[in-house]
């Protein structure tokens, strides 16, 4: 039944409005050889005809990582709700190195929902020691980013503040690292540096207590980046405002959209839809200054569980003026099984919160500025 009604394996995006690298989708064909199968009595095939079974590095989604850094354990109380950290992650490497992706790993995928991180550059003559300081602050009791940093020990010895380099370590429930092929994308990773986790988010524990032991894999590259990769986020908390505002009345399904018109030529390689769990459905696309359409991604029933960042199979070229669209459907209504109030309130933004009892709508694109071809190169392949 979780075949048939496409609930396994985990791929909320419709297959059949845009393709993306590593989509797991069964053709109908596959599908009908699984239902006889299972009528047939899930009979085993001849042993000398089974394939062997796949081997996964340990410990990454990616491969087997040149550097693991571990991530200081955090305890979490049974029956704890939603808990947001702020983690320092310090190392020092044995020179400065180029890097093709950092990939965050968690301990515990049940109770971490999301990670967002960047990475800390400091100058050698600014900050002689990187470990100094805690390594975790709370976002509500350390009130202001300033004290959590101070308590974190980030300044600089003179009281100064070090160049923060943005999303560099990120995770979502369902996702993996991308590389992506040589001169795109990728970080210079400094000899002495911190990632800074500034947005760990913990989701409810139930009914025993755990420690999450997560970690950071840093995998290098051959080549320095040349082309680095930038990132854009319409809707809450981004470059675009949601419209109407993001308050659903209970017993209400609502419609938002939020859009951007691109002053210039860009190439997206990945887009990542965001809601939480009144989310019903969610549609992007492009719109140049023609009126031709460009089809960037379609979530027809939308899985708070699974929200992947979407890798194109080729980049997508959008020409300057072009306007960028999201559309997003909520149901605050008993229908909807994920409704986390019984019977439904009234839920809103609230100023960008990330509860999962809150809501948010967002959109996030990762692009490159185009170059011609742009659109003839691959994103299946890794970096070489």
């Amino acid at each position: 039944l979780t075949v048939r009604e496409k609930i396994m394996p985990p791929w909320p995006a419709d297959p059949h409005y845009t393709e993306f690298v590593g989509q797991k989708v069964l053709t109908e064909r596959e599908i009908r050889i699984l239902e006889k199968w299972v009528e047939d009595g899930l009979e085993l095939g001849p042993p000398d005809k089974m394939p062997p079974l796949p081997s996964f590095p340990a410990g990454s989604l990616v491969g087997v990582p040149d550097v693991r850094i571990p991530v200081q354990p955090v305890y979490l109380e049974a029956n704890s709700a939603d808990r947001f950290l702020i983690v320092k992650v310090p190392f020092e490497l044995p020179v400065d190195t180029h890097a093709a992706l950092v990939e965050f790993v968690p301990g515990k995928h049940n109770v971490v929902h999301h990670v967002n991180g960047d990475m800390v550059k400091y100058d050698y003559n600014k900050k002689q020691n990187v470990f100094e300081g805690e390594r975790v602050a709370d976002m509500v009791l350390d009130s202001t980013i300033k004290l959590a940093f101070e308590k974190l020990g980030l300044p600089n010895d003179d009281g100064t503040y070090p160049v923060l380099q943005k999303s560099v370590v990120n995770y979502l429930p369902g996702t993996y690292g991308q590389m992506y092929p040589a001169g795109i994308g990728g970080y210079t990773i400094p000899r002495k540096g911190a990632f800074l986790l500034n947005d760990l988010h913990y989701g409810f524990t139930a009914d025993e207590a755990v420690w999450d032991s997560s970690y950071i894999n840093i995998f290098y590259a051959k080549t320095k980046p040349e082309r680095p990769v930038q990132e854009f986020q319409m809707g809450t908390l981004g470059v675009s405002p949601v419209i109407p505002d993001l308050i659903i009345q209970p017993n209400t399904v609502k419609k938002v959209h939020t859009k951007l018109t691109i002053p210039e030529d860009i190439s997206i390689l990945t887009v990542n839809p965001h809601m939480h769990l009144l989310g019903k459905s969610f549609k992007a696309y492009a719109v140049k200054p023609g009126g031709d359409t460009i089809r960037l991604i379609s979530i027809p029933k939308w899985d708070f569980h699974w929200q992947y960042f979407y890798t194109f199979r080729k980049m997508v070229k959008v020409p300057a003026g072009s306007t960028i669209i999201a559309e997003g459907v909520y149901d605050n209504t008993r229908k909807n099984l994920n409704n986390p109030y019984s019977p439904p309130r009234l839920v809103r933004d609230n100023d960008g919160s990330m509860r999962a009892t809150d809501e948010m709508f967002q959109f996030i694109i990762t692009y490159l500025m185009y170059k011609e071809g742009d659109e003839n190169i691959s994103l299946d392949k890794g970096i070489e």
